[in-house]
């Protein structure tokens, strides 16, 4: 839901918490490190060095940790709460959050679709991997696109078909 501001324009309908964040080239280990954490988190890159993602108690806890890795690493890292100034803004950023995440919800649609033709054991190991990745997307699908409910849907199928075959 937008907010109207003083002037009588829309905002942007909520917080959002950005690291900004520089480390050494050398060594490599860190800088990997901290972007592996950041995907993990789904956040969106602004800049380089400048991600972002919806302002949480999780989501600023876990850019703070993050924030205290790159320091740790020689680097320097800052983390701020803000609102995009506009509408505009905001949404294009979450369209670019859930474009990504749309994206993985399909790859386990296929992936549970193409299980239906494996063996049975095949299927059992694809279905334990695909709850897994469910979950991991979960974590990190702050605007949740249809995609989410119809990989939910094909692993839910699978998992009938491999319990009807036990």
């Amino acid at each position: 839901m937008n907010r109207i501001d003083q002037s009588g324009r829309e905002r942007a309908s909520f917080e959002w918490v950005l690291l900004a964040y520089r480390l050494p080239r050398e060594p490599s280990t860190p800088r990997i490190s901290v972007w592996r954490k950041l995907k993990r988190l789904g956040v969106a890159q602004l800049l380089d060095g400048l991600v972002a993602l919806p302002s949480d108690a999780r989501t600023r806890e876990q850019f703070e940790w993050i924030a205290q890795e790159v320091i740790d690493a020689h680097g320097t890292a800052t983390v701020w709460t803000g609102l995009p100034v506009g509408v505009a803004s905001e949404r294009d950023l979450a369209a670019t959050m859930t474009e990504t995440i749309a994206a993985e919800y399909r790859s386990i649609i296929d992936e549970a679709e193409a299980a239906h033709e494996a063996t049975l054991t095949e299927r059992r190991r694809a279905l334990v991997r695909l709850r897994r990745e469910l979950h991991r997307i979960a974590q990190r699908d702050h605007f949740p696109p249809p995609e989410g409910e119809r990989a939910r849907q094909a692993v839910r199928a699978l998992a009938q078909l491999v319990e009807a075959a036990l």
